[in-house]
């Protein structure tokens, strides 16, 4: 009986050994699975085959369970109930008591926004769900959704096929950092800082990409304007290093730039000012595979992330 595949084995069969042996009788066995008494008879000839075991005995009427039959009928019950219940148990999901780990694709300057609200979130409603935030190419997220490797994916548009849905979860607005000693402190402070001065500047730009041009760099060009960069970055916590070591800007989300400034600190490093031109807002986008809708806890942690985000 070793090594046997269990998708050769029809799981059917252990339903009718456990009513054979509740009832006792073959005829009655038939009657509580709504199945032929010939039908019955073929499926305990498939086990008695499967166990080389004759598994009952005839005993005038009764079908007398062999000391194999005896010693299995635990296991079986056992298993056919974790069957049971994880078909029924399968469509409800408590946050209270569940232990599950979620995984998410996102960028550091959204963890810094998100991670802290789904923190405080699960501490209070889901002590036993984890949150893993992993960072991932933007042409690897559709594969990796697919594949099951990650569950959800939070980034700007991207195309993605039918399989993977998304949704609008955010929209944030862009903010210009500089250092406190900046030459152009003044002017902000006035508020005379001007779209002249912000060209003048020498900028930072923050993007994975090892080319191309960024959020704002799309609205300068329709105004018929660019900018001089004077460094290309990955993150905007190292940006945001360098900002305080030159006379150079930084271009980042509000959000995230508000977090790295504490205007109630005195040695804070760091003014934000608005970006003194339109620009289109930064779109944030859950994705997520179309047979996630089909699992209620994928189907609760994508609600938590939308109330959280877009709430």
């Amino acid at each position: 009986m070793a090594n046997i595949d269990i998708s050769r084995v029809d799981l059917n069969l252990f339903v009718v050994f456990d009513v054979i042996y509740r009832e006792g009788n073959l005829t009655r066995a038939s009657e509580a699975l709504n199945l032929s008494q010939p039908a019955v008879s073929h499926a305990l000839s498939r086990l008695r085959n499967r166990f080389d075991d004759p598994l009952f005995e005839r005993s005038g009427k009764k079908m007398v369970p062999t000391p194999l039959a005896k010693a299995i009928i635990e296991r079986v019950r056992e298993g056919l109930g974790n069957l049971e219940s994880t078909l029924s148990d399968g469509l409800i999901f408590n946050p209270a008591t569940a232990e599950r780990t979620f995984i998410i694709a996102m960028r550091d300057v959204l963890e810094a926004k998100a991670l802290p609200e789904i923190a405080q979130r699960l501490q209070l409603i889901a002590p036993h769900i984890s949150i893993r935030s992993v960072q991932m190419s933007r042409r690897d997220i559709e594969n990796a959704l697919i594949r099951g490797t990650i569950d959800f994916a939070a980034d700007v548009l991207i195309p993605v096929c039918k399989q993977v849905h998304h949704g609008l979860i955010g929209s944030e607005g862009l903010s210009v950092m500089i250092a406190k000693d900046h030459p152009l402190a003044a002017k902000v402070s006035s508020g005379t800082f001007s779209m002249k001065d912000y060209l003048q500047a020498k900028h930072i730009q923050v993007s994975s990409r090892a080319s191309g041009p960024g959020i704002e760099d799309v609205a300068l060009s329709r105004l018929g304007e660019s900018r001089e960069i004077a460094m290309r970055c990955q993150h905007y916590y190292a940006a945001a290093k360098v900002v305080e070591k030159t006379n150079w800007l930084v271009t980042l989300p509000t959000t995230y730039a508000s977090s790295l400034s504490d205007e109630s600190n005195p040695n804070n490093p760091y003014i934000i000012f608005p970006l003194p031109f339109k620009a289109e807002p930064l779109e944030v986008h859950l994705y997520w595979h179309h047979k996630a809708e089909q699992d209620p806890a994928m189907v609760w942690c994508k609600q938590q992330i939308e109330n959280l985000l877009m709430g």
